[in-house]
């Protein structure tokens, strides 16, 4: 979804620009990534790693091994990375060793949690490239008090958001609402998939029954990450999903997904795309983590950081549910054109 935007805005500048995709493999689902590619109009990968599942050290090295023959023979004037996932890491560090530039696109976001290996990609990638493009002022705070020249930093909007306002007309087209059953402004959305809210028995557990409270309400919807589903069967869960309104469906592709998400009344995840993309729909939104690194959704927009608690979820959702909407904004720059921003700053550098 970050990619997209840039390719295409790179492909209308083709005078200046020639880029090509590198797809790491590292979220390896095919039907999902498949999906995705198709949804978003991007083409075939021109280069595919297929580096698959593994920890966080085996799947980091073996996209660094599988990627530096590929820097090398391409020789390009700047690799951009996006986000805070393995990939993300291992390709900088392989341009920032063979002294080829790297362009950070979502640089400087910050959770504070260095629990999370999310947060770790994002402070080791940010330290060691060229150009970082940021999407909130907060970020370019963070980077300054890590000492992070500013000559290297632009405040260039949220590319995020480019997707989005360009494919919400497009995903109009899909029939999952009809399919489920569900009207618009009537139904709740749950996305899970971080091992400190699934992998944990507990945890999950008290989640699952927050949500079972919420599905009295409004139907709860779940599309169920591959990593969630496995961890559901392993726990046991099935009895209790089956005594609660939650509807538990296969993961959607991306048109299919914002046509879901973008009707529902009240939105739960523990993503971090989603809390942007509800903030600039003006969607609620409770987000399943102790910490966020997009505090601007939460000081401007619709999103309230609840934890897993399911006495606080409960609450929250009720809150949510309520006449009274939470007074929110759209943050500056979040006007579907960042990718061209990005695209002028990559081209005056």
């Amino acid at each position: 979804m970050k990619i997209a935007p840039i390719y295409a805005e790179m492909r209308r500048r083709s005078d200046i620009f020639a880029p090509k995709i590198v797809h790491t493999g590292q979220h390896y689902d095919a039907a999902m990534s498949d999906a995705f590619f198709t949804d978003l109009g991007l083409p075939t990968p021109d280069i595919h790693l297929g580096v698959g599942s593994g920890s966080h050290a085996v799947q980091t090295a073996k996209i660094m091994t599988e990627f530096e023959p590929v820097a090398v023979r391409e020789e390009p004037d700047w690799v951009v990375v996006v986000g805070d996932v393995n990939s993300t890491i291992a390709c900088a560090l392989v341009c920032s060793k063979l002294g080829i530039q790297v362009a950070h696109v979502e640089a400087g976001l910050r959770s504070r949690d260095r629990s999370m290996p999310e947060e770790i990609n994002r402070i080791l990638t940010d330290s060691i490239s060229d150009l970082l493009l940021t999407t909130s002022q907060d970020a370019d705070a963070n980077l300054a008090a890590e000492g992070i020249p500013a000559d290297k930093v632009r405040f260039v909007g949220n590319v995020m958001i480019d997707s989005l306002l360009e494919h919400l007309k497009l995903a109009e087209r899909s029939s999952i609402r009809d399919d489920l059953g569900v009207k618009a402004g009537k139904y709740a959305v749950v996305t899970l998939h971080r091992p400190s809210n699934v992998d944990n028995e507990q945890t999950f557990r008290g989640i699952l029954e927050a949500l079972s409270a919420v599905s009295e309400k409004v139907p709860v919807i779940f599309p169920v990450h591959p990593r969630t589903r496995a961890n559901m069967e392993r726990f046991g869960f099935e009895e209790l999903i089956a005594a609660s309104g939650i509807t538990l469906i296969d993961p959607l592709g991306y048109l299919d997904f914002m046509r879901l998400y973008s009707g529902a009344r009240l939105v739960l995840t523990d993503s971090g795309g989603l809390q942007e993309e509800t903030t600039v729909l003006g969607i609620p939104c409770l987000t399943l983590r102790q910490n966020t690194e997009r505090p601007i959704t939460i000081e401007m927009g619709t999103n309230v950081l609840v934890g897993t608690d399911p006495g606080k979820i409960r609450q929250a959702a009720s809150d949510a549910l309520g006449d009274k909407p939470r007074d929110a904004k759209i943050p500056p720059l979040w006007d579907g054109h960042a990718a061209e921003r990005i695209c002028d700053e990559l081209s005056h550098v």
